[in-house]
């Protein structure tokens, strides 16, 4: 089957032996092999033998598990980084607002932060901009380029 993986690389779905047909986890599905084409993922799945039970499968989206991925350090899945409060590196008791999306450039990925005031404002998730993630407390550390956040030159 082809799919479309939603993650950097379809090399990255190589990694995993099985994934699942809902999102909790119920229905757990055998990954046979997998191979990358292009930007999409070339998988065959236990119990999927025929070209009519594929196309059965169009539409239908792929779950894994958190605990069966395996990040390199630094690395986050976009999930993890959403709901996170944005605070300033220098002066913690800054705090910008909540990380509510996250859009793939090319270059960098651009972060969106919502205020409470309900503004967005657009940062780049860049290394000189962005000094510690720390997805399991929530919590983004940045050092904002000037005129992100007011209306500084």
């Amino acid at each position: 089957m082809r799919v479309n993986p939603w993650c950097d690389s379809p090399e990255f779905m190589k990694g995993f032996a099985r994934l699942y047909l809902d999102e909790n986890g119920n229905e757990e599905v055998e990954v046979r092999a997998c191979r990358s084409h292009g930007n999409v993922a070339l998988l065959s799945l236990s119990g999927i033998t025929t070209v009519e039970q594929a196309a059965a499968m169009r539409g239908r989206i792929l779950y894994l598990r958190r605990d069966d991925a395996r990040l390199p350090k630094g690395r986050f899945f976009i999930s993890e980084l959403i709901g996170c409060d944005v605070l300033d590196a220098d002066d913690p008791a800054l705090r910008y607002g909540t990380l509510s999306d996250v859009s793939k450039t090319g270059a960098n990925d651009v972060w969106h932060v919502t205020n409470d005031a309900g503004q967005e404002f657009l940062l780049p998730a860049i290394p000189l901009v962005v000094i510690d993630t720390d997805v399991e407390n929530n919590v983004v550390r940045i050092r904002p380029l000037k005129g992100i956040f007011d209306d500084a030159d």
